[in-house]
């Protein structure tokens, strides 16, 4: 019995770290497409005070909302309905961001038309949200324990925050970085749909990844007349 019990802790002293270890390079690199997303909404606040204020409420709630997505996951998973719902706002995201584009200027996009704070907040939250689907089901496929999953969900907000703001400075010096970002909210929408549609018919996470990295890469690939 003690051998055992010596066993276990000596298997979760290694366990335990390199599991919290995945779960936060697995949010880091799931949140790049989530910064760009929320930095775009987050823009339409002219006023960096507000963006920032925008962005600390919003990802609050987006936290709460999480957590509570993790607690009750294992019942979630269950309905594709949750799924479902999570897409097509994704795609409601992106199918608005591009038919309001199209009587704009191709100098100035107005993505969302969002102008007040506390109508920016919740669409943050909301979109953090339908983001973590994905990032929740797998984080529970790799650890048992919820406190780990809560941990790199935490951390995983918070490296969310910053590169928010980062992107935010990058949104204004690179052209086409704002339609990368919601070709890429688009395309997690579309991931989303068909998962809960034909879960038998899975768009695999390298291709997603690869996808996501051949976006960015446009993404930055010509800055503005005034950043040139």
């Amino acid at each position: 019995m003690l051998e055992e019990s010596v066993d276990y802790l000596v298997d979760s002293g290694v366990q335990t770290p390199l599991i919290l270890l995945i779960l936060i390079v697995l949010e880091a690199v799931l949140s790049a497409d989530n910064a760009i997303a929320l930095a775009a909404i987050a823009q339409n606040l002219k006023d960096p005070e507000l963006q920032r204020k925008a962005l600390n409420i919003g990802l609050v709630g987006a936290y709460i909302l999480r957590i509570t997505l993790i607690v009750i996951a294992t019942w979630v998973v269950q309905f594709w309905q949750f799924e479902l719902i999570g897409a097509f706002y994704l795609l409601w995201l992106a199918f608005d961001y591009f038919t309001s584009s199209e009587e704009e200027t191709e100098a100035e996009h107005n993505s969302l038309k969002f102008s007040s704070l506390w109508r920016i907040v919740p669409t943050i939250a909301m979109t953090d949200l339908a983001f973590s689907l994905d990032s929740v089901t797998t984080a529970i496929a790799i650890a048992e324990d919820t406190w780990l999953i809560v941990t790199g969900g935490t951390i995983g907000v918070i490296t969310l925050r910053f590169l928010a703001e980062i992107f935010i400075r990058w949104l204004q010096e690179y052209k086409h970085l704002e339609d990368a970002g919601f070709i890429t909210v688009g395309f997690v929408g579309l991931r989303l749909l068909l998962k809960a549609v034909m879960p038998g018919l899975i768009i695999p996470e390298w291709v997603t990844i690869g996808f996501i990295l051949v976006l960015f890469v446009w993404g930055f690939s010509e800055r503005t007349m005034e950043n040139s």
